[in-house]
């Protein structure tokens, strides 16, 4: 009975996420009703501050949800570029190309930082960043990069690589602006490497 009662929790947060995604997606956050969320998927305004607390709570697990998304494809990018130095470049570019999406773009880039704050403190954002830095440590082990933190150098590429996607979602020219970021962005990882690699790399 208990288990039933805790997999119909689940079933309406699933719920109620997905239906916020769409709701989300289409009209943003401020025009996003609750009411009209919740009846859509058949439950109550009730099941919504159960199990988010309100709105703002509703969007947290949405953009967490993407944002987490969004990490695991530009890893899979990653993990099929031959090496970790180019893998960590593919990583970069895959998350900044993905502020084309446009329910990454008004969900993730523009609401979720106008409501929730600094996208640096997500818990998503959290797990991407270890994930840079066990790269990180891996080239540098390697030889490959000069002996900087590993810590201070994962958050400055992952802050690069937000920050262009968020310059990519604000832009009114967001396609002409990509190619710019991406470039820009890998010349700054490349300032990371040791001579020798870089000869090697060029």
């Amino acid at each position: 009975m208990v288990k039933r009662r805790s997999e119909t929790m689940e079933e309406n947060r699933m719920k109620l996420i997905a239906a916020g995604r769409k709701a989300f997606a289409e009209k943003g956050y401020a025009a996003a009703s609750m009411d009209e969320l919740t009846a859509e998927v058949g439950l109550t305004r009730g099941a919504l501050y159960h199990n988010f607390g309100d709105k703002r709570g509703l969007l947290a697990a949405v953009v967490d949800q993407i944002d987490t998304e969004m990490a695991s494809r530009a890893q899979e990018i990653g993990a099929r570029a031959g090496d970790d130095w180019q893998g960590l470049l593919a990583e970069g570019a895959a998350y900044i190309e993905m502020a084309l999406d446009p329910e990454v773009q008004r969900i993730v880039l523009l609401d979720g930082p106008a409501v929730l704050g600094d996208p640096s403190q997500w818990p998503s954002q959290s797990s991407c960043l270890q994930a840079t830095r066990r790269t990180i440590d891996r080239l540098i082990a390697q030889d490959a990069l000069k002996p900087v933190d590993a810590e201070a150098a994962a958050r400055l590429l992952n802050g690069a690589a937000l920050n262009a996607a968020l310059w990519i979602a604000a832009s009114d020219e967001p396609q002409d602006v990509l190619p710019k970021a991406v470039e820009a962005f890998g010349a700054l990882a490349a300032g990371l490497l040791k001579a020798s690699a870089a000869n090697r790399e060029s």
